[in-house]
């Protein structure tokens, strides 16, 4: 079954950024992630908090594939550059 997630990120460093930015798109393909809708104005209805800069629906054939993707060892860097540049959280579901 299709698995979802959603990530939301603000950018602390915009050249860290543009790093993990060009390094995600072939992890993401290895794992056959792909991106439903990306928003660089993500508007909140409700709650609180604040807004985040980016928003991004992903993807996966199933579940295990978004945990592997998350686990592989092999693009760790990729999701560390994403962590340092950014305050982010990504929800599976």
């Amino acid at each position: 079954m299709t698995a979802y997630a959603i990530v939301t990120l603000t950018v602390d460093d915009a050249e860290g950024f543009a790093e993990y930015r060009a390094k995600a798109g072939p992890a993401m393909a290895k794992h056959k992630v792909e991106p439903v809708q990306v928003s660089n104005a993500p508007t909140l209805l409700e709650g609180t908090g604040t807004t985040p800069q980016v928003a991004v629906l992903l993807s996966f054939p199933d579940r295990d594939a978004a945990l592997a993707w998350y686990n592989d060892p092999e693009i760790a860097e990729v999701h560390a550059k994403r962590r340092d540049s950014t305050n982010s959280q990504i929800v599976l579901f």
